[in-house]
């Protein structure tokens, strides 16, 4: 299976141009190949019009690449200053390293740049998602690059971090440098790039200096998409109570309450690191519960560890947002993460019987439509990002679970699987599935959810419902001191 076929690409110097295409469509190969990650089976490169060998990424780099990868690369037993210079630290005599002046640096670093809130000294686990993504970009303007690959960037920055990147982008352009960047947020490839290319299996289909949404689509998947947003099935007014949480307190919760009715789309809004995660890992019982009552179909239930969640009559399932790290087996192959909470429906006397697990897996595979040529052998690492994160989904739907905590579940997908995605929540909900759904992209929220929780300082300030529950009415709520 190629990764790309007769591919041919060109950018300029002082440009910022967008790589699009969906999921697998030899996006990032193409940044791995032309920063020295992978080596190219035929073809040549040329900077400046002489032809280069990007060898290897030192050779990349020593021409002027850097290259911030869309699976993050920090070490996570080094320090947040250690990650930063690898490779480059300050050095004294015979070439030993000056620790102390690590994290004095890094600080002058994070000053120039913009950055705040992330210490030096910290850990890469202990910080987010967000500030890990940061140090990486940092790391790579670190070594002043002539040209820059930026592999889905902003998947993991909320709103504000995305501004802090595109400010700096524009500099890099004034500069005379070459930016080149993947998203799968549109409106971020219309108002950054200069020129956009677009893939489709491997081959370039179009390059165009403006593009309409519409347009990109279907020159991506060869399929017109007429309504982005599918419509959503009516809440009947009798819907029962699946899930009610009453005065919920953990490490960022203070005191969270809500239902969640069956058939419903809940989803959960406000400004980042409000305590929205913190909700999400509680109910699936993978943080601590501080206090507060959970009850599903009415009866109280106390979930200590993810275990109890699952085992729950009724379910719950989590698909979070980092699914490398926190959702998939990556060495193991497709077939056994789709598996993985059905092992007891699948073995018989503590042995699997392989004809059930595959019968179970291709039920996945076919409705969920995974880009897979052997699910028994293929390996999770080898899928692109999109059907990564279907195969996360197909684990829970084998699972029969009849409330799904979906956390982020389109962040660094593309435009294709988001609209694949959207119309599989029209299906679980129509079938009688209760979701609670964050998105950063807070359109998203507000054209999926029937009901929105706005989130601030770990409590609901306010609940939005009806016609006039729109990414702006959301937004305005989130940093609105009276909403209530």
């Amino acid at each position: 299976m190629r990764a790309l076929l007769d591919a041919s690409f060109s950018a300029d110097f002082g440009e910022v141009h967008a790589l699009v295409g969906e999921n697998g469509a030899g996006k990032s190969t193409m940044i791995k190949i032309l920063s020295g990650l992978l080596r190219p089976d035929a073809g040549t490169l040329r900077v400046r019009g002489s032809q280069v060998d990007f060898r290897s990424p030192h050779v990349a780099r020593a021409l002027g690449v850097g290259t911030v990868f869309q699976e993050l690369t920090l070490m996570p037993s080094l320090t947040v200053a250690e990650n930063l210079f690898l490779r480059n630290e300050p050095q004294g005599r015979a070439r030993l390293i000056r620790r102390r002046e690590l994290a004095p640096r890094a600080r002058e670093v994070f000053a120039r740049l913009g950055i705040n809130g992330i210490d030096p000294d910290e850990l890469p686990p202990a910080l987010s998602l967000a500030h890990r993504q940061v140090i990486e970009i940092a790391r790579a303007l670190l070594r002043d690059p002539e040209i820059l690959f930026l592999d889905e960037p902003t998947s993991a920055l909320a709103e504000q971090e995305v501004e802090w990147l595109f400010r700096l982008v524009r500099d890099l352009r004034e500069q005379g440098k070459c930016v080149i960047f993947t998203s799968h947020r549109w409106g971020e490839v219309a108002d950054l790039a200069d020129r956009i290319t677009i893939f489709r299996n491997g081959e370039h289909v179009a390059t165009r200096r403006q593009l309409t949404e519409g347009e990109a689509v279907t020159l991506m998947t060869g399929r017109t998409i007429d309504r982005m947003y599918p419509e959503r099935p009516p809440l009947a007014h009798d819907a029962p109570v699946v899930l009610e949480v009453r005065d919920l307190r953990g490490e960022q919760m203070k005191g969270i309450s809500f239902a969640l009715r069956r058939g419903e789309i809940l989803g959960v809004g406000g400004l980042a690191g409000q305590g929205q995660r913190d909700l999400f890992m509680t109910l699936f019982g993978a943080r601590k519960l501080a206090g507060g009552e959970l009850r599903i179909n009415g009866q109280a239930q106390r979930i200590r560890k993810p275990s109890d969640a699952i085992r729950l009559r009724m379910g719950i399932a989590l698909v979070p947002e980092d699914r490398k790290t926190e959702g998939l087996m990556l060495p193991m192959s497709v077939r056994d993460n789709l598996t993985l909470a059905v092992l007891g429906r699948v073995a018989f006397g503590g042995v699997l019987k392989r004809s059930t697990e595959q019968a179970y897996v291709r039920r996945a595979v076919q409705r969920l439509h995974i880009r897979t040529t052997r699910p028994s052998v293929q390996e999770m690492a080898t899928l692109s990002g999109g059907n990564q994160q279907k195969v996360l989904i197909g684990r829970w739907l084998l699972a029969e679970s009849d409330i799904l905590l979906f956390y982020d579940i389109t962040r660094g997908v593309d435009v294709g699987t988001k609209h694949d995605i959207y119309e599989l929540m029209m299906e679980l909900v129509a079938e009688g599935k209760s979701l609670l759904f964050y998105s950063s992209e807070t359109e998203e929220v507000a054209r999926l959810c029937h009901r929105v929780l706005v989130m601030r300082e770990g409590r609901v300030a306010a609940e939005l419902t009806g016609p006039s529950t729109d990414a702006e009415a959301i937004v305005a709520a989130s940093v609105r001191e009276d909403a209530a």
